[in-house]
């Protein structure tokens, strides 16, 4: 299987080289020119099998230049026992009838993101002895939280790599940044920015795509990665478990093999329902994706009218993960749709970028209309459902979960499709303590995060994860706060170039 870059679909390069490379030199993101299709009798397969035995078949279809020894060593690695705290790796949790919740944040930094970011860099380090032999590879990661994290901790003293992390000074939960700035690891850095994630996301991307620094990195023995979801090797793991979760809702007896499902995703960025809908078109039964948004409601919009536009005020709330009005995914989806035409792509791209906004053609807002469905709440309406949650089914949510909750509520009540649906959890509550303790305690005695720990322990139950109880006490690493204009030299003064 070759990968083609959504600005330019003459380009075809291995999936080794695009996890390597990370984005296209054209500033495109890296698409597999074909999606591989599954039928009924491979999902069958697939069903008694451990999640790292269904990871291995369904990454194979699609790294087809690795090994089935290499795949066996980078899945092994990313998920053997201990990391995880379900042996299920994402298990399924049954809310109520017919909603099931997958529990992705069971991973060493209680996010969704180790899902992927735990065999990222097995997958890059594999990747790179083919394409970049006696090269030291520079991972710049954006983050509005959780990816930073993730990334930080599954790099964290891989050889030949080095790691820099840039986050919005004010855009991320005080656990999210104490965990990124409390970082161990010889070849790790973390730097915050002035603005929001999308000026951190923008500066990286300006920085993969300057000529200028990649001359500077050749003759250095150097060369950018990335450990965002513009990155495929970050991408593809995802789709392993909508397909695993698939799999695990027919040997739950939650549907019959073969009848359909809905999933559920909270997102800013667009790449993890964007897994969900590779795995639908792969061959897995999926009725409607359902995309939850918080206030930064830019993609709920986009996908009921067909327009995208960010010229918006920009809201920081309680599911700072999702605090994005740019969402890079996207451009995947339109690639796809578009019957990949590139030129159409490098068009609303270039209007993004010049005008904050564009307008899909009517044949892709029509496909788009009989794939997704689409939803918002903010954060007051966030808050009543973790209570709901908590009070009714004495199960503990997340923010970023609670606004998933509360938009599948709203599209049930208007819809009245009962489907079985699959709803992403995306974090550990604990991740975001103050605000969940708001939601289910009516007085707050606490006044710092881990207090706030202790005090939503006492009133749950809910164990503390030991990684997040572990932090208490430690002094950060990295206090580096820049202007966005400055990442490049920040950059070159942690390479020491």
């Amino acid at each position: 299987m070759y990968y083609t870059s959504t600005r330019d679909k003459s380009v075809r390069v291995t999936a080794s080289e695009a996890i390597t490379k990370g984005i296209s030199s054209d500033g495109g993101l890296f698409v597999p020119t074909e999606i591989p299709k599954i039928n009924e009798d491979f999902i069958k397969e697939l069903i008694p099998l451990s999640y790292i035995e269904r990871a291995k078949r369904v990454l194979s279809l699609y790294l087809t230049d690795f090994t089935d020894e290499e795949i066996s060593y980078c899945v092994e690695g990313a998920y053997k026992q201990g990391k995880f705290s379900s042996n299920k790796v994402a298990p399924l949790y049954e809310l109520a009838d017919g909603e099931y919740v997958l529990e992705l944040w069971r991973g060493p930094t209680c996010a969704f993101k180790d899902m992927a970011l735990q065999l990222l860099p097995y997958l890059l380090t594999t990747a790179s002895e083919k394409t970049l032999k006696d090269t030291e590879i520079v991972i710049l990661v954006a983050t509005s939280g959780d990816t930073g994290k993730a990334a930080l901790e599954g790099f964290k003293d891989v050889p030949n790599t080095k790691i820099l992390v840039f986050y919005p000074v004010d855009g991320v939960s005080p656990m999210q940044k104490l965990q990124m700035t409390t970082q161990e690891g010889e070849n790790v850095s973390v730097c915050a920015i002035e603005g929001n994630f999308d000026d951190a996301q923008s500066g990286v991307k300006a920085i993969f795509t300057d000529k200028d620094i990649e001359k500077k990195f050749k003759e250095n023995n150097l060369a950018f990665s990335s450990a965002n979801s513009i990155n495929w090797g970050r991408l593809v793991p995802q789709i392993v478990y909508y397909v695993s979760a698939y799999c695990d809702m027919v040997e739950k007896g939650a549907v019959a093999l073969g009848e359909e499902i809905n999933i559920v995703v909270p997102t800013g960025n667009f790449g993890n329902i964007l897994a969900a809908y590779y795995a639908k078109k792969m061959g897995i039964p999926v009725k409607t994706l359902i995309c939850a948004s918080n206030a930064n409601n830019v993609l709920t919009d986009f996908l009921k009218s067909g327009t995208y536009d960010k010229n918006r005020d920009f809201y920081c709330t309680t599911s700072p993960s999702m605090d994005i009005l740019i969402s890079s995914n996207l451009e995947r989806l339109l690639f796809h749709l578009s019957g990949e035409d590139d030129s159409q792509v490098r068009e609303w791209m270039q209007s993004l970028s010049e005008c904050g906004k564009y307008t899909v053609t009517d044949e892709v807002f029509a496909q788009i209309k009989a794939l997704f469905d689409a939803g918002c709440c903010d954060d007051f309406a966030t808050k009543g459902t973790i209570t709901e949650i908590f009070n009714s089914k004495n199960y503990l949510c997340d923010t970023h979960t609670a606004v998933a909750l509360n938009v599948y509520k709203s599209y049930k009540a208007q819809t009245g499709d009962s489907t079985p649906a699959v709803i992403a959890s995306t974090a550990n509550p604990y991740k975001f303590s103050a605000s969940v303790l708001s939601a289910v305690s009516k007085e707050i005695k606490a006044d710092n995060e881990f207090d706030m720990v202790d005090e939503l322990f006492a009133k749950s139950g809910e164990p503390v994860p030991a990684q997040l109880a572990s932090l208490k006490g430690k002094s950060p690493r990295f206090k580096q706060v820049c202007n966005k204009n400055d990442m490049k030299q920040v950059v070159f003064d942690m390479l020491g170039i």
